[in-house]
């Protein structure tokens, strides 16, 4: 096996210091967090309890049951989403950024190894792996759930579902290219107008059964399991659909901070929903016809048809905001070295709006194949769940480190939450672990192969790294003896590294073939931090070699823009100002021998092989100058 590989890729994430902090007035920030953080949890209702009723493990529709589904629904949705993520995940941000990643690298820079560090960071990877195959299945479910309005309303427009769905979902996707930034600003104000509906059609069918109200109460719950286990155990599967979306909150939170996204939760999402679902269950109990569709049956005649538009605007902000989190996932993940580069387009000058063409596509495949395989959200709805509440339980571990590692708390005041998360999520895990037979295995066989690209990844540039390492020859020695053996010329010359040690393998082979060095020779390392952004002051340092070499590295947050020749502007400690019209970057093509002990097993080496072959060219990830680029090669065994 051997391929091609470029050296100079970012280094893997250093402790560091940097903030981010959402500007804006909080209720203004409150109302465009609804447009993006609640569009999964939000639009729930739709399918969430008529699932349960007429989904894959369907329960009696009698008031046991439907009094015990919203009672446990509405206690998870204070557990799970107010009090672990609201009130305690959200505390642990990483520089103002959330999400499993920023949480790792939080972890990370604040813990150190540790034996059981290896673990932890498997789980969070995993967590991110889930995440992507949740990201397939929430634009899918929730486009088919609000569409399918049009076929409860006309029956006879039924087979126009799906390619309705299917024009709504390309249509989708092809405008990320243009950026949704004008877009936005639309969303919050609609996911408003969409709460209030919601929340006043559930008002207006409590009154016809103010009794409903009771089922608030916790015993409902407890009855409900006690009478009927067994049904009442799998319907769990379909119950925990009504906290689907709970890691949008913490993933992000970066873009809004945590008192906007605490205040739109309590304040106007959180009642919205409680209400809607109490108004679904009045009229389950009135008129159980109308377990077709709950949600829009809740509505008047007249008022049908604008329900459905206002619906579908929800359905298609929740999609976007999955889309755009799989984005800025993405973006994290290669900053981190899980992901190779690949192309990032920034589609306006406001944080966070990026566009990611492998990722857009890709994704625009996969929903299209589950709309076009499954037909019915009601199908669909048994492959979703298993990453969710995959990826809760998993942030139970990594919540367990923080209050234990790193807020010291005692274990009589964390042991009590930690056993009430890990009994709700392993209980809703393992009653979506039911569903594997009926479509559930979708997404774990989606997070198992992007978790062994992941890992394959992270553990091929780690190898990589290590032989590079050993090869090389400390840059003071290489510096003395290079001055006086090569002809100088004018210019400059930057020379990429992957590691700030060492001579680059470039530069060795400039010397052998060329036989020249410039006046000025700078070894470059990319450095990713830790922490979301840096500040200017912490953007770069110098080292002064002697004899015109110099060692530069290049800090930037994970969050950030790796733009090099705009970071090197505003270096002033490398002699003279940089010049791109006579600077030359060097970088070093290696190719890869399969050695005789690989640190990896074959069929890894040559998954790895294959995505350094598809990754992104180094001089569009660091933004070089194309025609002041030279790359040379050499052999690498790993």
């Amino acid at each position: 096996m051997s391929d091609a590989v470029i050296e100079g890729e970012a280094e893997p994430p250093q402790p560091g210091h940097g903030a981010h902090q959402p500007d804006g007035n909080i209720l203004k920030l409150a109302v465009g967090a609804l447009g993006v953080v609640f569009g999964d949890i939000g639009t729930s209702p739709l399918y969430a309890l008529r699932d349960t009723f007429a989904g894959h493990h369907p329960l009696p529709l009698d008031e046991l049951h439907v009094y015990g589904i919203i009672s446990l629904m509405f206690w998870s949705m204070m557990i799970i989403v107010t009090l672990k993520y609201v009130f305690i995940i959200m505390r642990a941000d990483n520089k103002g950024e959330g999400g499993s990643l920023a949480l790792l690298a939080l972890i990370n820079m604040n813990v150190g190894q540790r034996r059981w560090s290896a673990g932890i960071v498997l789980l969070g990877v995993f967590a991110t792996a889930l995440f992507y195959g949740d990201s397939m299945i929430t634009p899918a479910v929730s486009v088919l759930s609000a569409i399918e309005g049009v076929a409860v309303y006309s029956p006879g427009m039924g087979p126009l579902v799906v390619p309705l769905v299917v024009g709504i979902i390309i249509v989708l996707f092809f405008i990320q290219q243009r950026g949704t930034a004008r877009v936005a600003a639309l969303f919050g104000p609609m996911m408003t107008l969409y709460l209030a509906t919601i929340a006043i059609l559930g008002i207006m069918s409590i009154a016809a059964m103010p009794s409903v109200i009771g089922a608030l109460s916790p015993h409902y719950a407890v009855v409900m399991f006690l009478a009927d286990p067994l049904r009442g155990f799998l319907a769990m599967g379909a119950a925990v659909l009504a906290v689907t979306g709970v890691e949008a909150l913490y993933a992000d939170m970066g873009h809004f901070g945590r008192p906007p996204i605490r205040l739109s939760w309590v304040a106007l999402v959180l009642p919205a929903l409680v209400l809607n679902y109490l108004g679904q269950a009045s009229l389950l109990m009135r008129v159980p016809a109308a377990l077709e569709s709950p949600f829009y049956f809740l509505a008047p005649q007249w008022f049908q048809w604008p329900l459905l538009l206002i619906a579908s605007m929800a359905a298609v902000i929740a999609a976007q905001a999955v889309i755009t989190g799989a984005f800025s996932v993405t973006q994290q993940a290669i900053q981190l070295g899980f992901i190779p580069r690949m192309s990032i387009k920034h589609t306006s000058k406001a944080m966070g709006q990026i566009y990611i063409p492998a990722v857009n596509w890709a994704l625009m495949i996969a929903v299209l194949l589950l709309v076009v395989v499954f037909q019915r959200s009601s199908n669909l709805t048994a492959a979703y769940g298993i990453a969710v509440t995959g990826a809760m339980l998993i942030d139970n571990f990594l919540i367990a480190v923080v209050l234990f590692a790193m807020w010291k708390w005692k274990w009589w005041q964390a042991a009590p939450l930690l056993l009430l998360f890990f009994v709700l999520d392993v209980a809703y895990l393992s009653a979506n672990l039911t569903k594997i037979p009926d479509g559930g295995w979708i997404p774990l066989l989606i997070g198992l192969f992007i978790f062994i690209l992941l890992t394959t990844w992270a553990k091929g540039r780690a190898l990589m790294r290590q032989n590079m390492a050993e090869a090389s020859i400390p840059i003071e020695v290489f510096a003395k003896s290079a001055h006086n053996s090569a002809a100088r010329v004018p210019g400059t010359a930057i020379f990429m590294a992957s590691s700030n040690t060492g001579v680059p393998s470039a530069l060795l082979h400039n010397i052998k073939h060329n036989k020249v060095l410039h006046e000025r020779v700078i070894i470059l390392t990319v450095e990713i931090e830790d922490v979301p952004t840096l500040n200017g002051s912490e953007r770069w340092e110098v080292v002064d070699l002697s004899e015109g070499f110099y060692r530069l590295t290049l800090h930037f947050g994970f969050l950030e823009e790796t733009n090099v020749p705009a970071a090197l502007a505003k270096v002033d400690m490398c002699g003279e100002p940089f010049d791109m019209m006579k600077t030359s970057f060097f970088l070093s093509r290696q190719t890869l021998l399969s050695s005789k002990n690989p640190g990896m097993a074959i069929w890894r080496e040559k998954l790895f092989a294959w995505m350094m072959r598809n990754a992104a060219a180094p001089m569009d990830f660091f933004r070089l100058p194309t025609n002041r680029v030279v790359e040379l090669g050499s052999q690498l065994e790993i």
